[in-house]
């Protein structure tokens, strides 16, 4: 499995201390609805380039915005792009990236998507989250198989460090830091288990009177899971700096770059 590591500039260094097969998370669509860069270096060459969507106004005119895009590709060599769109599916962002996805496959170029977007984009390549809290994760990755068919699809290996209190009827948990699951460990000293299901690690506590569950991956879990990938034929996957730098001299099978 290809897999692309996600970098903003300002951690390109380290970034590629582990890696030439980067995706670069410098551009988003601005309020007016065009595409803004952050400064990259000029010698950036190949790789992906990351668009988001946080502060995107109304996208008026798709065919511009293309045109933006397509433009940033070529220069840089970008083999393609990902849209990491968090927000909900609309009309003008639907458009978009069914343009955009028409231009890139006519030239060989790769335009990843959200899974909200997979059905309604057939040219497009679909990024599944790996991410679980419920459910069974081969079953999820099975489905998306059959779904979408295992060439169109990317492993968003999302790391997962999740603290859930018990019970939970909302299902949803806290997001937790590595710095704040790394305390709580060290002061809790806990059983640590795995969950073949979520294909996680987790354990049980209680905080301040109450009971709490879990969830976290490690270099162990995230492996597991592009195996898993793999093992269905999925090619590609991503990771995300610096939210996995602790755990890349793993992933990547190097030793912990100095300095």
């Amino acid at each position: 499995m290809q897999i692309y590591l996600t970098a903003g500039p300002e951690h390109l260094s380290k970034a590629l201390r582990y890696t030439r097969r980067l995706a670069h998370a410098a551009y988003r669509i601005g309020p007016e609805g065009r595409l803004l860069r952050q400064n990259q270096p000029s010698q950036i060459r190949g790789g992906l380039m990351v668009v988001d969507d946080r502060d995107c106004g109304p996208i008026r005119d798709r065919d511009a915005l293309c045109r933006e895009v397509w433009r940033e590709c070529v220069g840089r060599g970008y083999s393609g792009a990902a849209a990491d769109f968090e927000q909900p599916v609309s009309g003008d962002r639907l458009a978009f990236l069914e343009a955009l996805s028409q231009i890139f496959s006519r030239s060989g170029k790769r335009l990843y998507v959200p899974e909200a977007y997979g059905s309604q984009l057939p040219l497009a390549y679909i990024m599944i989250c790996t991410a679980l809290s419920g459910g069974i994760f081969q079953q999820r990755l099975e489905e998306a198989v059959r779904r979408f068919g295992s060439g169109r699809l990317a492993l968003d290996l999302q790391r997962l460090r999740m603290d859930f209190p018990l019970p939970c009827p909302s299902g949803e948990g806290t997001p937790l830091t590595n710095e704040a699951l790394r305390a709580m460990m060290a002061e809790k000293q806990p059983s640590v288990f795995y969950s073949a299901d979520l294909c996680a690690r987790y354990f049980t506590c209680i905080r301040e009177g109450d009971s709490h569950f879990v969830l976290f991956d490690d270099a162990g879990t995230i492996t597991r899971k592009i195996q898993a990938g793999q093992a269905l034929g999925i090619p590609t996957g991503f990771l995300l700096y610096p939210e996995t730098e602790d755990l890349l001299p793993q992933l990547f099978g190097r030793s912990a770059p100095r300095g």
